[in-house]
């Protein structure tokens, strides 16, 4: 197979900022791969400078991976993925592009979508929450009336008025279901006390309350929160999970933080051998990245697949998550396509 890339900027409709910061434009990487008949097959890479990524190592990781791509067999998916991990530790978001464009060149080749190879219904998804950043007040207000159409929504805290916050969206959205996400940004003691306010404004989970180490401080929250807690950043792949059991209520799965289609799935299997919940989710992503993730929905309890539909323009056209449902492509593959504006046929380069 033959692997070529080339790097894209994404701006979303509006700032992006959690607890950690924010971009007004981000860089991601998207990888072709080409088997001998000419079939190709697309992944995305979404860096993210929390786990140590860039667009910089997703290029160097990709030049790595070409002499073992270039001799791998396109069906032996299972057998190359960990060829790569062998070959380079971590690099998440450069593998999972690989590992999607893999899955998608196998889709194609098998005339079927990657969720049906799996043996997955679609109509089992679930539902998928809409993010809305940290903003100003009057400019909240603004975003939750432009996300009407979606029936969830995830409200990202880690500020000093995230109380305030969460009244704000709950008054301008009173008959919506909430969900927030602390992104590490809180002490143990702090989250438990804002689980009692969440708890009474309606909302229905706490996303990663604590630093990512503190595993006990996870635990501390979960005995005594009046809502579920879920772990995003302490938890990155499937040997993650056995530590966190008891911990929280759940796991959020990222393909930039996990590194494949095949480690997300170990993942859910993982977690509901532990009786767990599982959720995914996604970072700032076309329709390229989303359509691949999504490709687990129907395994989920709950998803966060709205990266795609933040953004002012999307390069790809695929699963689509419109008035928060989940709609996977019926295409093979993961059922992603350009645009036909984006032209990205003339741009991809060699690794």
């Amino acid at each position: 197979m033959k692997l070529s890339h080339q790097t894209i900027e994404l701006k979303p409709t509006h700032p992006f900022v959690i607890a950690r910061g924010g971009y007004a434009h981000h860089r991601n990487v998207i990888v072709r791969l080409t088997d001998d008949d000419g079939i190709e097959g697309f992944g995305e890479a979404a860096p993210n400078r929390y786990y140590g990524e860039s667009v910089a190592t997703v290029v160097a990781a990709l030049g790595q991976f070409t002499p073992i791509l270039e001799r791998a067999d396109p069906m032996a998916l299972e057998s190359t993925e960990a060829h790569l991990n062998r070959v380079l530790r971590g690099n998440a978001s450069a593998k999972s592009a690989v590992s999607s464009a893999l899955h998608d060149l196998v889709g194609k080749r098998l005339g079927l979508p990657v969720h049906r190879i799996w043996g997955l219904d679609a109509a089992n998804s679930p539902q998928s929450s809409f993010t809305i950043a940290i903003a100003e007040s009057h400019e909240l207000e603004r975003r939750v009336a432009e996300a009407r159409e979606y029936p969830i929504l995830k409200v990202k805290l880690g500020t000093d008025r995230d109380m305030e916050i969460v009244r704000i969206v709950r008054s301008a959205a009173p008959e919506k279901r909430l969900r927030v996400d602390a992104n590490a940004a809180w002490t143990a003691k702090h989250a438990v006390r804002m689980s009692d306010f969440l708890a009474e404004q309606g909302v229905e989970m706490i996303e990663q309350p604590v630093p990512s180490n503190d595993i006990e401080g996870l635990r501390f929250v979960r005995k005594r929160s009046k809502l579920p807690i879920f772990a995003d950043e302490s938890c990155l792949v499937a040997t993650d999970i056995a530590k966190l059991a008891g911990a929280v209520d759940g796991i959020n799965i990222k393909l930039a933080k996990c590194g494949s289609l095949r480690e997300a799935l170990r993942m859910v299997h993982t977690a509901r051998a532990l009786d767990m919940q599982v959720m995914a989710g996604c970072m700032i992503e076309s329709s390229l990245g989303i359509s691949a993730i999504a490709q687990i929905s129907p395994l989920l309890d709950f998803a966060d697949f709205d990266g795609a539909a933040l953004l002012s323009s999307d390069p790809f056209r695929g699963t689509s998550i419109a008035d928060g449902n989940i709609r996977l492509s019926s295409g093979p593959g993961l059922g992603a396509t350009p645009v036909p504006s984006a032209d990205l046929s003339a741009a991809f380069q060699s690794a």
